[in-house]
């Protein structure tokens, strides 16, 4: 992954450290008092949501979505909405719940909990999960998500090397 400027480093960095306070297990509790940026909820919302435009739509037509999870980058708001409905093909009750976000012009900074049941597996999970969004106004330009895809699996009761079905 090539850095764009010393920020993301930081940035990178102060995740880190948020991931390492939160152990492993991830709490769900809302954020105290805390006034969200629009786009924050409405990004959450559109990922609780079942509707995949939704998501979709609070992105620019040339965006990035990059699940850093499993390393994969989808561009324009129709991937991004194809992204969602195969999320939500593949997931149960699939949704993140926002603990705290910070802003730094058009950067924001997301701390949230990933979760969901994978259908078929024998267990739920839930994941701590930073998001990095870069805006262009009110819409997403760029939007990454980092969770660890290895606790995903082992808190669903999935072997290390499961594969999602292909569609």
């Amino acid at each position: 992954m090539k850095l764009r400027s010393p920020r993301a480093l930081a940035v990178l960095i102060g995740t880190a450290a948020v991931f390492a306070a939160l152990g492993t297990t991830a709490s769900t509790a809302q954020p105290a008092q805390q006034s969200l940026p629009k786009v924050v909820t409405d990004w959450a919302c559109a990922w609780n949501g079942t509707d995949p435009q939704e998501l979709g739509n609070l992105f620019t037509a040339n965006a990035t979505y990059t699940d850093q999870g499993l390393g994969v980058t989808f561009t324009g708001r129709q991937q991004i909405s194809g992204w969602k409905a195969r999320t939500d093909s593949l997931i149960d009750n699939v949704h993140v719940t926002v603990n705290a976000a910070h802003r730094d012009g058009n950067h924001i900074t997301i701390e949230a909990v990933y979760a969901g049941h994978i259908k078929g597996a024998p267990k739920p999970f839930a994941v701590p999960m930073a998001t990095l969004l870069d805006l262009n106004g009110p819409q997403i330009t760029s939007d990454q998500d980092y969770y660890a895809i290895n606790r995903v699996l082992a808190q669903s009761g999935l072997p290390a090397d499961w594969t999602p079905p292909t569609p």
